[in-house]
């Protein structure tokens, strides 16, 4: 497993998204793009070039969409993802248009949030949802690319699930541990026996369990929070996981940077 980080395109100058990378000694990333109405080809090319230059393997495109997301758990069943269908139609597009970066930027696939996919299969939401899951994952497929479901708001049986009713073979797990606590659906060790065949990629991050029942735990820097590292890592190797732990803090400023390095030399010092 090697090591990386997440980090935002720098649409001026692609060359600094990978510099930023680079400078903290990182062999890979992810890439958050969530602007996709003003990627061009020509952006994704230099992204590309850039990544060459420097030696860096860009491991997804971590795809947004637009418009009202509350990451709370009051308003975000009705504004994030694509669930919602008031806004399902122009994120979809969104994200196709994501998928289409990727391809022109010579990365292997797209992750992205779909939303708090409903338990319930019988729930007419669920059905929507899943046709609008399948139009994206296919256009992926077309593009010769993977589609990687971001976890945290759904449980990890509703999100096994909802790979199994596609059954379609680009699908896998962007596995967040942090995420299944912060929004209070899961330990993470327990997750993987339930999806683990799945993951193909990892966010290296660290949270809490939620206090009340309006507001998400929260994040913590790597090794302060409730993740076990240490079982983690030595379960998704008994998994044959081989790709990558991408460092994801979601805080900006030289404290960011601060906690990425910190992160960085934990996850190092369980890798050795």
């Amino acid at each position: 497993m090697r090591l990386g980080m997440l980090i935002a395109l720098v649409e001026q100058d692609p060359a600094d998204t990978i510099r930023a990378v680079q400078d903290l000694g990182f062999p890979t990333c992810q890439v958050s793009c969530r602007a996709q109405t003003n990627v061009t080809p020509e952006l994704a090319r230099a992204l590309r070039e850039a990544a060459d230059r420097a030696g860096i393997a860009i491991t997804t495109i971590w795809a947004g969409t637009s418009g009202q997301e509350d990451w709370n758990f009051i308003d975000g069943p009705r504004t994030i993802g694509l669930v919602p269908a008031e806004t399902r139609a122009e994120r979809l597009a969104a994200l196709k248009r994501g998928a289409e970066f990727a391809s022109w930027a010579g990365v292997a696939g797209i992750s992205s949030h779909v939303g708090f996919i409903p338990e319930n299969p019988g729930d007419p939401v669920y059905g929507d949802l899943l046709a609008a899951l399948r139009e994206l994952a296919e256009h992926c497929g077309a593009l010769g690319l993977e589609f990687w479901f971001e976890t945290g708001q759904e449980t990890p049986i509703t999100l096994l699930r909802t790979i199994e009713d596609l059954g379609l073979p680009n699908l896998g797990i962007n596995f967040d541990p942090a995420n299944l606590l912060m929004y209070g659906k899961a330990n993470p060790l327990d997750a993987l026996d339930v999806f683990g065949r799945y993951v193909r990629g990892v966010h290296a991050k660290d949270g809490e369990y939620p206090t009340n029942g309006r507001e998400l735990g929260v994040e913590k820097p790597l090794g302060q929070g409730r993740v076990n590292f240490p079982a983690l890592i030595g379960k998704l190797r008994d998994l044959g996981y081989g790709g990558a732990l991408t460092i994801e803090r979601e805080i900006s400023g030289e404290q960011q940077i601060a906690d990425i390095k910190a992160g960085k030399a934990y996850l190092e010092s369980l890798l050795s």
